[in-house]
């Protein structure tokens, strides 16, 4: 089993696109193909971001199946902040998740990172999976 950090934007693509390529890389993660890595400030970020009122999704529904399916069968990284320039600070936390907890990061925003292997765009994870369409 490999180990994965999604992004929020994976997730809010997943929910608003749902046979788009972020949908089909939440549905193999959660699939139990792969450990999803997170920690207490991802958790913070997905919940702040999901239920902006804005994106209309159903609350208590991403609460009792989504992010409670992740607690689930998740694994908690809990990771020393690094020093890399970040252009977003923001995404600090899943970039250093990432790779304190040895684990792919999937993201929709690659250039808010720095160029580094571990960090996959949905196709490039499903391609590598074979996955893809």
């Amino acid at each position: 089993m490999f180990r994965v950090v999604l992004d929020t934007n994976i997730l809010v693509a997943a929910l608003l696109y749902p046979l788009g390529k972020p949908a089909k890389t939440l549905a193999f993660c959660i699939s139990k193909k792969a450990e999803i890595c997170y920690n207490s400030q991802i958790m913070w970020e997905y919940e702040d971001v999901l239920f902006r009122p804005r994106f209309k999704f159903d609350i208590e529904e991403i609460k009792n199946t989504l992010l409670t399916e992740f607690k689930k069968v998740g694994l908690i990284i809990e990771p020393t902040p690094s020093t890399i320039y970040m252009p977003h600070e923001s995404d600090r936390i899943f970039y250093d998740t990432a790779k304190v907890g040895d684990a792919m990061l999937i993201t929709g925003n690659r250039k808010h990172y720095p160029d580094e292997p571990f960090i996959l765009s949905p196709a490039e994870f499903l391609e590598k999976f074979d996955q893809g369409d």
